[in-house]
């Protein structure tokens, strides 16, 4: 099994200790890992800005980067989102479908694919997890709260294998902190409050530390907090998943 790791370029620019924390916990999990050289943005924020129809670069660039491996894997779920639902190729679409099927979201290629049941990860804090728009209902990543159903979700199946981690219980766990890429942008004071909303009730529940597999939600309230000099900290889960305390 080869997988080819898909690094977002928000996370190559700002946040690069995600991808390699990412990188080596794969590789500690026994996956042999590759990172194409040549990979660039998947064209996301161009189609949430209502330009899709010009990400036709991007994607033929994903697809010449990807399609040989096995599996396409990436800590950001908003990106995989896009990519599953988004990649077309005007040169070959059948090339491009294949493409789609192999592309997972990290928690989700640890729970389903390599079916982790073990961590050899240390973690001695208050976690509170955020999970993420995208990755509740559009990649399923956890039961949303709205539905009569069974409760599950990936991320926390993971960090409940994390030894000293202690996950503290939210009042709206699986709320939008309100970033939502361009609208954070284009409805700021919406945004804000939303984040507002969402920063509160992981410091009402004591966390000393707010996680998610997507680290555009984590920027986003990483900004509030920092602007409320607070002391509790944004980590990716794949820091905690890779740490060693």
């Amino acid at each position: 099994m080869t997988i080819g790791l898909f690094v977002p370029c928000y996370i190559d620019q700002f946040y690069p200790q995600v991808a390699i924390a990412s990188l080596q916990l794969l590789e500690k999990l026994g996956v042999g890992v590759e990172y194409p050289l040549k990979q660039s943005c998947c064209g996301q924020p161009m189609a949430n800005a209502g330009f899709e129809h010009l990400t036709g670069g991007c994607n033929e660039n994903f697809i010449r980067n990807f399609s040989s491996y096995d599996y396409v894997v990436s800590p950001s779920g908003s990106c995989v989102l896009h990519v599953k639902e988004h990649l077309h190729s005007d040169k070959n679409e059948a090339k491009a479908a294949a493409l789609r099927a192999k592309v997972w979201e990290l928690t989700e290629f640890l729970t389903d694919v390599l079916e982790v049941r073990e961590l050899q990860a240390s973690f001695p804090h208050k976690v509170g997890l955020h999970q993420s728009c995208h990755g509740l209902r559009g990649l399923c990543l956890a039961q949303m709260s709205e539905l009569m159903a069974a409760p599950y979700s990936k991320p926390e199946s993971l960090l409940k294998l994390v030894k000293g981690l202690e996950l503290v219980p939210l009042q709206r766990r699986d709320e939008c902190c309100g970033f939502g890429g361009t609208f954070a942008v284009t409805e700021e004071a919406v945004s804000v409050r939303m984040g507002l909303d969402r920063v509160r009730d992981h410091q009402n529940a004591g966390a000393e530390f707010v996680t998610a597999a997507d680290m555009s939600c984590l920027m986003h309230l990483e900004g509030i907090l920092k602007r409320q000099n607070s002391k509790v900290k944004v980590l990716h889960i794949a820091e905690i998943l890779n740490a060693q305390v």
